[in-house]
């Protein structure tokens, strides 16, 4: 049970440290991946503010010492509608830092 509990503060932690900096400044958000990360985003990448409210995440173990940490929630940018997104992050520890 106490692995569970790591996985699921790893993941929150992650999860809240990646939206903060993305929301704050999208610059910020590139210390939270790796040389191998891939980044996708649907349509722009261009706005003058972002706003994400999470509604939901779970964080599971997966193979190869990983956690899944995926995230619903609602997404704001510049004047446009809210809309819904989610998102999938493939942590692994590499030198006591899950990435």
């Amino acid at each position: 049970m106490a692995e569970k509990t790591t996985w699921k503060q790893v993941g929150i932690s992650f999860v809240h440290l990646y939206y903060q900096h993305f929301n704050v400044n999208i610059q910020l958000s590139a210390l939270c991946y790796t040389d191998t990360t891939i980044f996708c985003f649907q349509k722009r990448l261009q706005f003058q503010k972002i706003q994400h409210s999470i509604t939901s995440q779970d964080h599971p173990p997966a193979s190869d010492n990983c956690i899944l940490s995926m995230v619903v929630g609602q997404l704001k940018i510049d004047d446009d509608p809210v809309v819904g997104f989610h998102q999938l992050f493939a942590l692994r520890n590499t030198k006591d830092n899950w990435m």
